[in-house]
């Protein structure tokens, strides 16, 4: 059919169509290709493991923050028990000598030191919540340098401290 007998608006559609399409495609391409491999096929394993090391670390300090602050204020415990059990499973999620590790990984070092907790419980709240917002925004700008299934997990876990940002101010 020649373009003369299209409608001007279809032809136009059409034409914004067709880039659209050829990015889904090469978007594709690169969502088919194993996680451990970049673009060229090098392997990012190391990156990744790394990636995950330091997101198992982070959460496995955050979880000594929280059990700080219920040593500290036993009357929080109770509202910080669902957050802390997220937070632990944070942890185990990013461990990288979980199931889908590499064989080379070794167990995330926990955090040696016992973080300091305000005097006032509602200071404590908000010093967990610095916590939480702080980890979450590294989280979201480590999601430029992780694989794609890796990248998927850190803007879970992200989202799910921003939430416990908004939970924890609700004192």
């Amino acid at each position: 059919m020649p373009l003369s007998n299209i409608p001007r608006r279809r032809a136009v559609r059409a034409a914004l169509a067709l880039p659209a399409a050829a990015g889904l495609l090469a978007g594709c391409s690169d969502a088919a290709r194993p996680e451990g491999t970049s673009a060229k096929g090098s392997p990012s394993v190391d990156r990744a493991v790394a990636l995950r090391r330091r997101a198992a670390r982070d959460s496995a300090a955050l979880l000594a923050r929280y059990d700080a602050t219920t040593a500290a204020h036993p009357d929080l415990a109770r509202r910080l028990r669902p957050l802390r059990a997220e937070v632990a499973r944070h942890a185990e999620a990013f461990d990288p000598s979980g199931p889908d590790a590499s064989p080379s990984a070794s167990p995330s070092p926990t955090p040696s030191a016992t973080p300091s907790v305000p005097a006032r419980a509602a200071d404590a709240l908000s010093a967990l919540a610095v916590a939480e917002r702080a980890l979450a925004d590294a989280r979201a700008a480590a999601l430029v340098d992780a694989p794609a299934e890796l990248a998927r997990l850190l803007a879970s876990v992200a989202a799910c401290g921003a939430g416990h940002v908004l939970l924890l101010g609700e004192h």
